[in-house]
């Protein structure tokens, strides 16, 4: 009888990134049921991966110097028989070595450096225009092709734990009862933050539309943000006329999921809470600037992207501040008019759930 294989995913960060591992991951677990699928990252990105079914442990690189040997010795003794590299660092180029797997995958990004090509058994290739036309899930499964692997399917899927769905329950307090069912109030979660500040939506564009969309169609709006948000949430509260709840108490991933599949609509820019959302099911409505939405928009069907035309050329709205190529210093959000995403949040919660 053949033991089953033990796999190794390794993925370092961000929060969006480990997320849409999921038709990955769904994958091997397909193909073979009977599977330990491990997946290395970073230390604020592992705990994301105990809501997806198909992981069976999450492995963090060590936060101190004094922890490596002990690491490095696990990973030896893990007797890993597939090493899936979708990184290709120095350090991670070695860790895939190390672990001894005979079978060691890694891609090669054209104009992308390749570090330690040797290392790996096999390797993907995957030319700058086809990364840039299709979802950076298309290019992570293309690993699986060179494999062997089929792909037999492309959803991207977290599951919320009861325990959060019980923690958020008592955050949000009793809902009001309502008699006929068409007579349902509808709740967006409204997260306006994002790694970058140049992709941030100014807070009186939020206010407004916040605004517009309690008063027009009667819904409830919350707002969400970690710690480094809260001046924006507080921004967001001060220029609304209209009452805002603000959710400001730190929320675990976990949490977090649960509490995004609450609601009827995730109001955000294009960041790792969006994917979080999209993966619960609950439908979204990101505000992109000049990031390539084909790459890393929300997965699934009934989700909603804004962008202005790009580029931007003379309708720049600030050419003083943006760096023309550099996405994370660029303020292409900024030419989203209030209309715009009022009415495509109008459409959304009208749409399917």
């Amino acid at each position: 009888m053949t033991a089953a294989p033990h796999l190794l995913v390794i993925r370092r960060r961000y929060l969006g990134d480990i997320v849409l591992l999921g038709s990955f991951l769904r994958n091997l677990r397909l193909h073979w049921p009977d599977a330990r699928l491990t997946v290395l990252t970073e230390p604020a990105y592992s705990a994301v991966l105990a809501l997806n079914p198909d992981v069976s442990a999450a492995l963090a690189l060590p936060r101190h110097t004094t922890d490596w040997p002990a690491f490095l010795g696990l990973l030896r003794r893990a007797r890993f028989t597939h090493v899936f590299d979708l990184d290709n660092t120095q350090k991670t180029a070695l860790l895939t070595r190390l672990t001894g797997a005979p079978h060691r995958h890694a891609f090669h990004l054209e104009n992308v450096r390749r570090h330690f090509p040797r290392l790996y058994t096999h390797t993907t290739f995957v030319d700058s225009v086809a990364y840039s036309a299709q979802h950076i899930t298309e290019t992570y499964l293309a690993m699986l092709t060179t494999a062997g692997i089929p792909i037999a399917s492309r959803e991207v899927r977290l599951v919320p734990r009861p325990a959060d769905l019980a923690a958020i329950s008592a955050l949000l307090g009793p809902q009001p009862k309502i008699d006929h069912p068409k007579s349902k109030i509808q709740k967006i979660l409204l997260h306006p933050g994002s790694r970058s500040p140049y992709r941030v939506w100014p807070a009186e564009n939020f206010a407004a539309v916040c605004d517009r969309l309690q008063d027009d169609l009667n819904v409830q709006i919350f707002l969400v943000g970690g710690p480094a948000e809260r001046p924006l949430l507080d921004a967001i509260r001060a220029a609304a006329k209209t009452h805002l709840v603000v959710l400001d108490r730190p929320l675990p991933i976990g949490q977090f999921a649960a509490l995004t599949s609450q609601f009827d609509l995730f109001l955000c820019h294009d960041s790792g809470p969006m994917h979080v959302a999209a993966a619960v099911g609950t439908p979204v409505v990101a505000l992109v600037g000049a990031q390539n939405a084909t790459v890393w928009g929300p997965v699934g069907p009934h989700h909603t992207v804004l962008q202005a035309a790009q580029p931007c050329a003379a309708a720049c709205v600030a050419p003083d501040s943006c760096t023309p190529g550099d996405s994370y210093k660029n303020l292409c959000v900024r030419r989203l008019t209030v209309a715009e995403v009022f009415s495509a949040v109008r459409t959304a919660l009208a749409g399917p759930r």
